[in-house]
């Protein structure tokens, strides 16, 4: 039963070799691991520890790598790939399955089997704090069709898709990081809306759905999805007759370990029908342990059963399976990712010939999912001055003043969701109205003067992308 327990958890942990607890782990049934961005120094490194992570068993071996802001193997550079947002604005699924086939030969040389994406929630709230750029837009059917390419684009290159965050967390307008975020739809909405990319994504074959920790009273009452039978189970694994590998969002995000807690979350996300429970950074050696023994204790006390842990674990045998049968290929890499992100970009307006730029990027502070992750248009620009300001301490007469006689250029995150960002580029363009505005999020709030250059997302290919139409 021990082993059986074990093999539910995908863990995660410090550093860029595997720690001796986790060897151990691994041989004695841990199910896999979770890598993050300080997991990752360079692709032979990542290759080199996921070769050891395999010699130990056979785990599954994940991160997340969306392209566009949530980037894992490229955490200290940004993604050579432009995300969900581009992707859905030029809307060509062939590129879009390209793309992802390009992302999945990159994960296969590292030794990842299992890709945490594409994010399917459907963005209808402008100030969702999680989503944004990560979906591929706010249209049911755009959303359907790009999930789908996605999948494809994984699959076929031998990388199993992690379809996410059922039933969605488009419609959110909290962060299911700190707290368990509210969808308030109906049924009936939610199969028009958020269930329609994930119905398409089980046609398609998707090897796994991760669960979101979101409530949708009308389904889950007062508790997240991810520990609610009645999304798992009746609605997903009946209604929508999907039978692949349920694994839930990090357990260790508040919404789950600030209401029930680590241990008891488990117990409560595999009797709902989940069957890989992935954990974030936060969790020790003690506390896997602990959730372990829980699981443990919870199917000796008949608060879980021992038949819906083996039937956890003949699914994700099922995958180990087919990781087995597939090979990746070769892909195109950073051409087909700049090639998208030039597809995405949009010039309204005339940023004419720069003259000595000066450029200001207007600090947003970075969501636990993306991160810590570079942006900004440094790497490209060399020849521009550039500083990065916090709205609420910038002097925007100083700005201004050394902008003088120069061309100014003012690069943003997401402005629509931040007043200071919009207040400070507002007061910025009153007195240089020939300003370039550059929005690296999605493009919702514009000014009213100015040219303006849409991204939608803010990865090192969206980024140079942007800057050649400036300077073109």
């Amino acid at each position: 039963m021990h082993r059986l327990a074990a093999g539910a958890l995908l863990i995660s942990f410090r550093g860029t070799t595997a720690p001796d607890w986790v060897l151990r782990g691994l041989e004695d049934g841990l199910g896999g691991v979770c890598l993050f961005g300080f997991n990752v120094a360079d692709g032979e490194q990542v290759a080199a520890l996921s070769a050891r992570l395999h010699e130990a068993g056979r785990p599954v071996v994940s991160l997340d790598e969306e392209g566009g802001d949530v980037t894992r193997l490229a955490y200290h550079t940004g993604s050579a790939y432009p995300g969900n947002a581009a992707l859905g604005a030029v809307d060509d699924v062939a590129l879009t399955e390209r793309v992802y086939h390009a992302m999945a030969a990159d994960l296969a040389r590292c030794g990842v089997n299992l890709d945490m994406g594409p994010v399917a929630d459907v963005n209808t709230a402008d100030d969702n704090p999680i989503i944004g750029t990560r979906s591929f837009g706010s249209s049911p059917d755009l959303v359907a069709r790009h999930t789908v390419a996605a999948v494809r684009g994984l699959q076929s290159a031998g990388i199993a898709a992690c379809v996410k965050h059922f039933p969605g967390h488009g419609a959110t307008h909290q962060d299911s990081h700190l707290e368990i975020p509210l969808v308030d739809a109906s049924l009936d909405l939610l199969r028009e809306r958020e269930l329609v990319p994930f119905l398409a994504a089980i046609e398609a074959g998707a090897k796994s759905i991760m669960s979101a920790h979101v409530a949708v009273p009308d389904l889950t009452g007062t508790l997240p999805a991810t520990l609610s039978r009645e999304t798992l189970t009746r609605l997903l694994r009946r209604e929508l007759g999907y039978d692949g590998v349920v694994i839930t969002d990090a357990l260790d995000m508040h919404a789950i370990s600030r209401s029930v807690g680590l241990a008891e979350g488990a117990v409560m996300a595999l009797a709902a029908g989940a069957d890989l429970l992935c954990l974030g950074p936060l969790p020790t050696p003690e506390d896997v342990r602990g959730m372990v023994d829980h699981i443990v204790d919870a199917v000796a006390e008949g608060r879980l059963t021992a038949e819906r842990l083996e039937e956890a674990a003949a699914r994700v045998e099922r995958l180990r399976d087919w990781f087995g049968a597939t090979r990746a290929e070769d892909a195109e890499g950073d051409v087909i990712g700049l090639d998208a992100a030039r597809r995405a970009v949009s010039l309204t307006g005339s940023a004419g010939p720069l003259v000595d730029p000066f450029v200001v990027e207007i600090d947003t502070p970075p969501t636990i999912a993306v991160g810590e992750v570079p942006w900004g248009v440094a790497p490209w620009l060399p020849q521009a001055e550039i500083v990065r300001v916090k709205p609420e301490e910038a002097d925007a007469a100083a700005l201004l003043g050394r902008a003088r006689d120069r061309s100014l250029i003012v690069v943003v995150k997401d402005a629509h969701r931040h007043q200071g960002s919009r207040e400070l580029i507002s007061g910025l363009l009153a007195a240089r109205p020939d300003a370039v505005v550059v929005e690296m999020g999605l493009p919702i709030w514009r000014p009213d003067s100015g040219a303006y250059i849409a991204t939608y997302g803010a990865a090192r290919a969206n980024a140079q992308a942007a800057v050649e139409l400036l300077t073109a």
